[in-house]
């Protein structure tokens, strides 16, 4: 029998649960969303964009400053593709699982004009074993940051943005950055090492849903880096994930970051699918 499928729309409150469920039908590669569904309510699903097979959700769109499609095939990437193009303006990038990003992508971008940058394979990483009870190295240094620290944070998360984004997260005024760096801090999301009154490894926990962590913002100082503290660094945030917030801890990365990759084999991780981002 033929269905027939909706064209995208925005959803409503009466379509929250069915997009957590949505979302928790991969709860690795979809803990983004799943996250900001779950931190805003009922109501995010205002951000949300879907497309109905008959009068059942069939797959979303998060649409806010990040677009990110999640269980969309062709048609649903069709209709998501026909919506957001006149969402351009208010977006900074797109991403999540490659074989839905790029085949979007190749939607939008005679709309949405030349990108700064297209990452097209950024294996998605997880762990869920004990860096203590598997043997693996800790950094006993590594804790979470203090409310009364935003100073010393605030430079590392500016300098790892600048270098994986390739721009400033603020130009003029650090209000509205300092604001989203002390939120993370204040719900005991972002781990450190100080020495010498410098943050010198910094990692975060950016979405936390379906009792999955995903990791974002990885951060070793310059002055650091190809010493050997990142892998132990990572054993002990993934060791405070594990007792604290989630039976699960992910992350992405780019596929042509050796260096990551090796850090991250390290501390156990393992590739279990593949995100591509599209820089705007």
């Amino acid at each position: 029998m033929l269905r027939t499928f909706s064209s995208a729309q925005p959803l409503g409150v009466d379509d929250y649960e069915a997009a957590l469920e949505i979302c928790a039908s991969n709860p690795a590669m979809n803990a983004f969303v799943a996250a900001r569904l779950l931190e805003g309510g009922p109501a995010a699903v205002g951000s949300t964009l879907g497309v109905r097979a008959g009068h059942r959700l069939r797959s979303i769109c998060w649409a806010a400053a990040n677009v990110v499609p999640v269980a969309a095939d062709d048609a649903a990437l069709d209709a998501f593709a026909t919506r957001l193009r006149r969402h351009r303006r208010r977006c900074s990038s797109v991403f999540g699982e490659a074989d839905q990003v790029l085949p979007l992508w190749d939607r939008l971008s005679r709309h949405w004009g030349t990108p700064r940058s297209i990452r097209r394979e950024q294996p998605v990483l997880a762990v869920s074993t004990s860096p203590l009870a598997s043997g693996r190295s800790i950094d006993p240094r590594v804790r979470a940051a203090r409310p009364d620290e935003v100073g010393l944070v605030l430079p590392a998360s500016a300098h790892m943005f600048t270098e994986e984004i390739g721009y400033p997260p603020y130009i003029g005024s650090d209000r509205e950055y300092r604001r989203l760096v002390s939120s993370l801090i204040d719900r005991g999301h972002t781990y450190v090492i100080v020495e010498d009154g410098k943050v010198v490894f910094k990692a975060d926990i950016g979405s936390i849903a379906s009792d999955v962590a995903q990791i974002q913002g990885v951060w070793v100082a310059p002055s650091r880096r190809g010493q050997g503290i990142a892998t132990p660094a990572m054993n002990a945030v993934v060791e405070h994930i594990l007792a604290r917030h989630a039976s699960t801890v992910t992350l992405y990365v780019n596929g042509f970051n050796q260096a990551a990759r090796r850090t991250y084999a390290g501390a156990g991780f393992h590739q279990v699918g593949t995100f591509a981002t599209i820089i705007l």
